[in-house]
């Protein structure tokens, strides 16, 4: 098993920087993130002045492993681990640490961390191995207390996320388990916007998003640099079709006969993207089901639901600028249904890591939290890629469990200055086993719809 690290800076036009790494590469990266570079980030942004007990390396291994092994921590679990990490503390005393220096501490060696790429071997389906990248990309948004609203203001409005929030920008590679970011922004930004600060996508890469990032010039930028789209149109975008005729896309599907179809068009009415239009009609059912929907919601609004989106409630339509022979109209079908994973992953960090709860009320204790559980997140990622990437019948939620047993394990080596390289091989026979999702006959798993896109025609 190979493990590709990098900085995101550094990534070719061919794919991830070469040449690959071993184990002992993230190891080593581990090792000095937790160490020399959280020192210098402490003593950079004033949280650490004299060190005489607390250091950057202490504070980080105490916050961060220790929410790892326990997303629910206590103030009295923290005082354990900060032991573990060499350090005895109360936990009055480790109350008082989470102040605004704590929050730019923790915020700053987070940003560290998402500067570099971790990639495990190519996953082993033929359909993903087509590119040099298949990416997910999509946002969530954790809402903060009103105080925090002058570092990171909200959505405004009334719900949850009007005064305060954080926006988290994540890219997912489904073929080789890499991570973009999370790219911080605050909750009123928007998500096409936040995008703009990843890293260029490899060409010959896909990208898979939902609507929020539609944009015929993002689209042509794209193209420019050799990476292909798919993604959901706007029912009133403007479609080209062979012929030189002009239509909104709902207009061009509503006037085909087959329930199959693949066009080639040119996508908008200012920019012009030469793309695929690929569609496969619903059954009566589910587009009646869908027009409730779309005029429940217009009715909320206090709206008219328009007469284009309620004429492609008739489809599963998507467009691509992908040829052919890369996708087909069942592959596009299937790897748009995937684009769930990149939701399920915001699931997964919040159900079991707990990103959006914290005991406390104080802001800057829920900030250092939200921080801090986030680089436990990325270090867990970064670790169940060293075994379990590679098998499409992974369940992550087993294996972060897995990750977060070792969190105690993690830091006592740190603490005493022995390698990680060795622990980390120690833990991916344990991470091997605990990998298998059992396979479904009548709902097939996304893992069974990425090796046969028939199934998402059959079901």
């Amino acid at each position: 098993m190979m493990v590709c690290v990098c900085k995101a800076r550094h990534l070719t036009k061919e794919g991830i920087a070469s040449p690959m790494l071993s184990v002992s590469a993230l190891s080593t990266h581990l090792q000095d993130l937790f160490t020399a570079t959280a020192n210098r980030l402490a003593r950079e942004t004033g949280c650490v002045q004299r060190q005489v007990k607390w250091t950057g390396a202490v504070l980080a291994q105490t916050l961060v492993f220790g929410w790892l092994a326990k997303p629910e921590a206590r103030l009295t679990d923290l005082c354990h681990m900060a032991a573990t990490a060499g350090l005895s503390i109360t936990p009055q005393g480790l109350d008082q640490r989470f102040t605004p220096a704590l929050a730019t501490y923790v915020q700053r060696l987070l940003q560290e961390a998402v500067q570099w790429v971790v990639a495990a071997d190519p996953v082993a389906i033929p359909l993903l191995q087509r590119f040099t990248g298949v990416w997910l990309e999509d946002c969530s948004t954790l809402s903060l207390p009103a105080a925090l609203a002058e570092e990171w203001c909200g959505c405004g409005g009334s719900g949850e996320t009007s005064h305060a929030a954080l926006k988290l920008s994540v890219r997912l590679d489904l073929l080789c388990g890499s991570l973009h970011g999370p790219v911080l922004a605050a909750g009123h930004v928007q998500d096409r916007v936040v995008s703009q600060d990843h890293p260029a996508l490899p060409a010959n890469s896909l990208r898979i998003t939902d609507l929020g990032y539609f944009s015929t010039e993002t689209f042509a930028a794209l193209v420019a640099t050799d990476v292909f789209v798919l993604s959901r149109p706007q029912a009133r975008t403007t479609a080209v079709d062979a012929d030189g005729h002009v239509w909104d896309i709902a207009d061009l599907l509503a006037a085909q006969t087959t329930n199959r179809v693949d066009l080639a068009i040119e996508l908008g009415a200012q920019t012009r993207v030469p793309c695929r239009l690929l569609a496969a009609r619903v059954s009566a059912e589910t587009a009646s089901r869908r027009r409730q929907a779309i005029s429940k919601d217009a009715r909320r609004e206090g709206q008219t639901p328009s007469r284009s989106r309620l004429l492609l409630a008739d489809w599963n339509a998507y467009i691509t600028t992908a040829p052919a022979d890369k996708l087909s109209l069942d592959d596009a079908l299937v790897l748009a249904r995937a684009r769930w994973q990149i939701e399920l992953l915001f699931k997964l960090w919040k159900s079991h890591g707990k990103l959006a709860h914290s005991r406390s009320q104080k802001p800057y204790r829920i900030l250092c939290e939200i921080y801090a559980k986030l680089l436990a997140l990325i270090v867990q990622h970064w670790i169940l890629l060293t075994a379990a990437w590679r098998y499409p019948d992974r369940s992550l939620p087993k294996l972060l469990a897995v990750v977060r047993d070792w969190a105690t394990t993690l830091v006592d080596t740190l603490h005493s200055g022995r390698s990680l390289s060795t622990l980390v091989r120690h833990i991916r026979p344990c991470l091997a086993t605990a990998v298998a999702i059992n396979p479904r006959r009548k709902h097939p798993n996304t893992y069974q719809r990425l090796l046969d896109p028939s199934l998402e025609v059959l079901h």
